[in-house]
């Protein structure tokens, strides 16, 4: 059954599966679980729309809210009173299965990131919503926000199907007026996005958004993007942003939008738009309650309204707080609106040494990403002691070097833009010692490829390009491009006889820092003089985005569901900002359209032509997979992206978070949490 006509049915209320020989008497329904499903199924895996679980199960469902709610909500700033659940939950709630037993309310759950934009994707991934998302297989698209979806034959209009009753986290009704607001007046208003995202164009062009009514929105698509629900799936950004609020300082929704911004202490209706928007779609940039402290007394909201299971209210330097929604769509089998957990502590934490000495004190509750193999041991050795777990799991994204082809330093750009450094680079790592010291012989020696892992229409010898170690192949290259010791002293100088020094800075969430070290000596062995530094990732991000970094060091790698649905790792920078970026000018150039920056190579124009095209293919057709396999042999043998090791890494959570699942991988590529359903986490002491 395609994705399109399990959309239709479901919308039409008639599917569901019920075992034969399964059934339930009229009344009470049965708390289902998927360790316990009483031979329950639906349409998609572990939920269902709420009419086909009562049909199903033969039941009535009766809902209850978390015995706090009305406390919680107190605490949000802006909202009234509450009303009675049932006129809080969407009239078509989605029901979720929990994974072992329905859970228990209450106690607060504490976790950690680097800053407040550093590390967050654990915690972002823990309260994100989409339209829809990944299920737990990481095969099945599922309903979440939307209770449906249908293309049409040529994959140029996708339409959603809203759920009737959904609000806002302040009570305010959701629809799809939401939608067509963040895309029109937020990614597509020049000050407040100056340059639209490259999931909201088509082959460098706008989608459109048409309401159809309040509760159906079409995506109007210039070409054919099948991979676009993918992305809906599994991205960090929301296409929805609550235009009843953040519109009132928008001047196109409302002319006295300067006014009421002034008033507030904002400079003018696009700085508060700014200061509730944050100036981009990424979620975790402070709230007006950090960046305008001074204002928060008289601003109607301290924070934008949500449709996430939980909102901030409050935050500092050193982290922030939040409480459950109490106008959460989702509810458990036997009627309890979730989350279970009241309360979400986030601490910042920048040391990594100091993260690790408080997840074996069991000061935490979760944490994978900025989390390695490396820390493995140790965080294995005290686990009985500080009653938790630590799962390996596989990883998509391998740690890389991509060196920065358009350096302001001429002659540095001049030597990186040689494919024949790049070769010599590659082929100077010894991955066999990298992976015995660094992830103890369980990883694989890998080059870059971008997808990840390898669709059957990429050759798997592509993987093994120029991985081997071969120090003398890598210095007779150097020795050909002109880069020889002079001096004698033990490192090459520039082929134009200048002293050279290569300047690694790396940062833990983009890589062991056992890798960052060795593959710097191995690349000194060969006569590279080179320098290393551990910085934070905001650090690196604002490095790379000022062109300043000579290579950048980061996790990299995409699986086929994701590249058919975002092209960033096919055109420069070769990511976005919160990725490893280089080509800087390349990328300013192909944004001006030629007016400012440098012109690509053609290799890299060509990159960008297949992404394009690939993008707009049928998935499995010859046409997508001749420019699929074209894509990753150019990015493979270009070496713009150098691979080392993929390994497993670990997940790790204290044992008192229950109906936690073994993740299927490590990874921000289905965005971490988020297939899990961390609403139906719950902790067992409830503290």
């Amino acid at each position: 059954m395609t994705e399109r006509t399990m959309a239709r049915v479901m919308i039409a209320g008639l599917a569901y599966v019920l075992a034969a020989g399964t059934a339930f008497a009229q009344g009470a329904c049965p708390a289902a679980t998927v360790a316990n499903s009483g031979g329950l199924r639906g349409a998609f895996p572990q939920q269902f729309e709420l009419s086909e679980f009562e049909k199903a199960a033969n039941c009535k469902l009766v809902f209850k809210a978390n015995p706090e709610i009305e406390q919680l909500n107190a605490r949000i700033a802006g909202n009234g009173a509450l009303p009675p659940l049932a006129e809080r939950l969407p009239a078509e709630p989605l029901v979720v299965m929990p994974y072992e037993s329905v859970g228990r309310y209450g106690g607060t759950f504490v976790g950690l990131s680097e800053a407040p934009e550093a590390g967050t994707s654990d915690l972002l991934s823990f309260r994100h919503v989409s339209l829809v998302r990944y299920s737990d297989d990481l095969a099945t698209i599922v309903p979440n926000v939307a209770k449906g979806w249908e293309w049409n034959k040529d994959f140029t209009e996708l339409t959603f199907f809203l759920r009737r009753g959904h609000k806002w986290s302040d009570g305010a009704p959701f629809t799809a007026a939401d939608i067509k607001f963040w895309h029109d007046d937020l990614m597509f208003d020049e000050a407040i996005t100056k340059k639209p995202k490259d999931y909201v164009l088509v082959g460098g062009k706008p989608m459109t958004v048409e309401v159809i009514d309040p509760l159906t929105v079409k995506f109007k698509l210039p070409a054919p993007k099948p991979g676009l629900l993918a992305f809906f799936a599994s991205h960090y950004s929301q296409p929805f942003q609550p235009v009843h609020f953040i519109g009132r300082f928008h001047p196109k929704h409302n002319r006295d939008a300067d006014t009421l911004a002034k008033s507030l202490g904002f400079e003018n209706g696009y700085a508060a738009v700014a200061a509730y928007y944050a100036n981009s779609d990424w979620k975790d940039v402070p709230t007006p309650m950090l960046s305008h402290p001074e204002k928060v007394a008289k601003l109607p909201k301290a924070t934008a309204p949500t449709l996430e299971s939980f909102i901030t209210i409050t935050e500092t330097a050193d982290g922030r707080r939040y409480v459950a929604n109490p106008y959460f769509h989702m509810v458990d089998t036997a009627g309890n609106q979730l989350p279970y957990i009241s309360r979400f502590s986030e601490d910042y934490v920048k040391e990594n040494e100091v993260r690790l000495l408080k997840a074996i004190n069991a000061e935490f509750d979760y944490k994978s990403q900025s989390v390695q193999l490396p820390a493995a041991p140790m965080l294995l050795e005290h686990r009985q002691k500080g009653d938790y777990s630590v799962d390996l799991r596989p990883t998509i994204s391998m740690p890389t070097f991509g060196f920065n082809v358009t350096s302001a330093d001429p002659e540095k750009r001049k030597l990186f833009s040689d494919l024949r450094f790049r070769q010599a680079m590659s082929v100077a790592i010894n991955r066999a010692e990298i992976n015995e010291v660094a992830f103890f012989g369980l990883g694989e020696p890998r080059q870059y490829t971008a997808f990840s892992p390898l669709p059957p229409f990429v050759p798997a010898a592509l993987q093994g390009h120029l991985i081997q170690y071969d120090p003398a192949m890598a210095r007779r290259l150097l020795d050909e491009i002109g880069m020889r010791d002079r001096d004698n002293d033990g490192a090459r100088e520039l082929p134009n006889g200048a002293r050279f020094t290569l300047n690694i800075q790396f940062a833990t969430q983009g890589m062991p820092a056992q890798v960052a070290e060795l593959v710097a000596q191995q690349w000194s062995a060969v006569g590279v003089r080179t320098t290393i530094k551990e910085i934070t990732p905001d650090e690196l991000r604002s490095a790379q985005s000022a062109n300043q970094l000579d290579v950048v060091p980061w996790l990299k790698g995409q699986p086929l569901a994701l590249i058919q649905g975002n092209a960033e790792l096919f055109m420069p920078p070769f990511e976005n900002y919160f990725g490893g970026r280089i080509g800087m000018l390349w990328a300013e150039y192909v944004e001006s359209n030629g007016a400012k920056g440098e012109k690509p190579p053609a290799y890299v124009e060509q990159m960008m032509a297949d992404i394009t095209a690939f993008q707009s293919a049928a998935p499995g057709s010859k046409d997508a997979n001749d420019l699929g396999a074209r894509l990753a042999k150019t990015m493979t043998e270009s070496l713009l992206w150098i691979g080392t090791v993929q390994a497993p890494a670990p997940v790790y959570h204290r044992n008192r978070v229950k109906n936690f699942p073994e993740f299927k991988t490590w990874s921000a590529d289905y965005y971490r949490t988020y297939p899990y359903r961390p609403q139906q986490w719950f902790l067992s002491d409830g503290k």
